[in-house]
């Protein structure tokens, strides 16, 4: 079947996340037929190199030998089981290795399936943890311009109104301090503890996304601010939740953003490049402590009561497991600085562009924010189309450019991602 066959067919019954589905009558939507490390390819052999990773989940391409290979060994035995009452070598094995990849006071973890989830289950825990204990704190603070994702709770302590202004009626009540993405480090904390101060004792957690607000815009922030920010949630005892959904394993340059700030979170929720991109799921690290609150008889009403159909997925789990072994034999991490300095050298020229306003990065991150245009203009669509012409899939956020490519992109790639949109953006006017 031809693309536009295969696009008729979607569009009679398929509704696209992030999509304004009348866009579709004069955008195609792409079918995609195929993949392979750095280029995905469409049903009339067009290929485009993936610049974001598939929404920053492909961490090592499409199809990537090794995770193949394992998934084919797994599908062997067992596919899926059931996570209440049974367990599987997978999920064991990878628990371990992600107690053992962070600060040693994340001892244990909960499994889920998505990265929304995951912000929910970190919610609900802070919440109940003091419920337990007799206190009732129903109140969550995150930063401006934060987005955690698109469940209630998590759309909750968001604030990125596009997506979240139309349900605030529904929503559960959460707080917003300012960000140091976009104020002064210091005046940034000083409003994270007037809020705290405001509202002592009604505060269950803060959470945040560590150096990079990727959906706000890829507004980026130092590790200094984390370490500030432990520092407050400790003063008036709340719980850090630290959402590294999509900045864990790797982006920012080292495994985990948090590592920088040399803190541990209470909670840490993760993601996206936990399975390379391969299947859903997701996890959330915390305490002993925490754990312990939960521990009961039954009868005592203590226990934390949430399921998710596909929760430890045999698969997912044996995916992760492959993802963890390729950072350990390819030394990924030390590979990625040398990738992330090409990118860095290469985007300084952006700079020179009257039409920009910023670069920043930080590690696999890369993000070129251009000044306002005419507000009816939407050039973010502009930028994609044009791009995507010449064989190269870029998603701009508003006004502002990102690379995250995947960390098997060679040099030559990412001197083509840089090379075909500094053109688009030289000639935008």
């Amino acid at each position: 079947m031809t693309n536009k066959e295969l696009m008729d067919e979607d569009l009679k019954h398929i509704f696209h996340p992030c999509s304004q589905m009348k866009d579709y009558e004069k955008l195609p939507l792409i079918p995609i037929k195929k993949g392979k490390a750095s280029y995905i390819e469409d049903f009339e052999e067009n290929v485009y190199l993936d610049c974001i990773s598939s929404w920053w989940v492909n961490i090592f391409g499409h199809s990537n030998d090794y995770i193949n290979q394992k998934i084919n060994e797994q599908l062997q035995d067992l596919e899926h089981v059931i996570f209440a009452g049974f367990t599987h070598k997978p999920a064991i094995t990878l628990a371990k290795r992600l107690v053992d990849l962070t600060p040693e006071p994340l001892q244990k973890i909960f499994f889920a399936d998505n990265g929304s989830s995951a912000i929910e289950i970190s919610l609900k825990m802070a919440f109940q943890y003091f419920k337990n204990k007799g206190e009732s704190r129903p109140l969550f603070v995150s930063l401006q311009n934060s987005y955690h994702g698109e469940t209630m709770g998590a759309l909750a302590v968001s604030d990125t109104g596009l997506y979240k202004d139309i349900y605030n009626d529904i929503l559960i009540k959460a707080l917003h301090a300012k960000t140091p993405s976009l104020h002064d480090e210091d005046e940034a904390i000083e409003d994270m503890r007037r809020v705290l101060k405001e509202n002592e004792g009604k505060v269950s957690s803060v959470v945040i996304e560590p150096l990079i607000q990727c959906a706000g815009g890829m507004l980026m922030y130092d590790a200094s601010y984390i370490t500030k920010l432990r520092a407050v949630c400790d003063e008036f005892g709340v719980f850090l939740i630290a959402d590294e959904i999509a900045v864990g394993f790797g982006r920012t340059g080292t495994m985990f953003a948090i590592e920088q700030a040399n803190i541990t979170p209470d909670f840490l929720c993760l993601s996206k490049g936990i399975t390379g991109g391969y299947m859903p799921l997701s996890v959330v690290m915390f305490t002993d402590d925490i754990y312990n609150a939960f521990y009961c008889d039954y009868n005592e009403g203590k226990s934390f009561l949430d399921s998710h159909s596909y929760t430890g997925n045999t698969i997912a789990c044996a995916v992760a497991n492959a993802v963890l072994d390729i950072f350990e034999k390819d030394n990924v991490i030390e590979e990625n600085k040398k990738k992330s300095k090409l990118i860095r050298e290469k985007t300084q020229r952006f700079k020179t562009l009257d039409n920009v306003l910023e670069v920043r990065q930080r590690g696999m991150v890369c993000a070129i924010e251009l000044k306002k245009l005419d507000s009816n203009r939407r050039i973010n669509l502009e930028i994609f189309q044009e791009a995507l012409s010449k064989g190269v899939y870029i998603r701009p956020l508003g006004n502002t450019i990102y690379f995250m490519p995947p960390y098997c992109f060679t040099d030559e790639e990412l001197n083509k991602m840089i090379d075909v949109t500094y053109e688009i953006v030289e000639s935008i006017i």
